[in-house]
């Protein structure tokens, strides 16, 4: 209508978690509950590409060299990256986030934002949208997103890295000051020890 204020933005952030991982977990139930690492072999000089949330629990994380991840769980199952078999999964989570919104970027295989200003009269708000995404990609996919809804990309991604694995975080529209305040400097997305060292 003439004169009417603009719709309030909202934009979603889907990040799946341990993507490389739990598609291996997902397909070897023998591996499920096991500290799973996929990435270089030990032995190698290569480094490590996903941990499983178990693996973490050692203190392993990507893109640390796979000879201290060796170090930290020896236990650990050590996998090749599948990168076809990722990718092919990657495909069908893009598609089925496709179904809410022609306003998709995916950000890289495991991850996209999704601008569901405009989706608000067929499929409800944010939150919803976030909660029927995550239930869809648990039932078809059988793998866990972590979502954040927000007026903003930044926000969004921010919000979604909060409570993984399986989160949902919501950051209403006026209050961005409010949730961004108690973070560490080098929280928020784009920030590291520099930017925190700087502010």
């Amino acid at each position: 209508m003439p004169g009417s204020a603009p719709a309030i933005r909202t934009v979603i952030h889907v990040d799946m978690d341990a993507f490389y991982a739990s598609v291996e977990q997902r397909d070897r139930p023998e591996l499920r509950g096991r500290p799973v690492v996929v990435g270089a072999l030990p032995g190698g000089r290569g480094v490590v590409s996903a941990a499983s949330y178990e693996a973490r629990r050692f203190g392993i994380h990507s893109a640390m060299p796979i000879s201290r991840a060796y170090r930290l769980c020896p236990d650990a199952v050590y996998l090749p990256v599948a990168m076809d078999k990722y990718a092919g999964v990657s495909r069908e989570i893009m598609a089925l986030l496709a179904q809410w919104t022609p306003l998709l970027e995916p950000v890289s295989i495991d991850e996209a934002f999704l601008d569901v200003t405009e989706s608000r009269a067929l499929r409800g708000d944010g939150p919803r949208i976030a909660r029927e995404i995550k239930a869809r990609i648990r039932a078809e996919m059988s793998l866990t997103a972590s979502v954040g809804v927000a007026p903003n990309k930044f926000l969004a991604k921010v919000a979604s890295e909060l409570e993984k694995p399986d989160g949902l975080v919501v950051v209403p529209p006026g209050s961005e000051e409010a949730f961004l305040a108690p973070l560490p400097l080098g929280r928020p997305w784009g920030g590291g020890k520099g930017t925190a060292s700087a502010l």
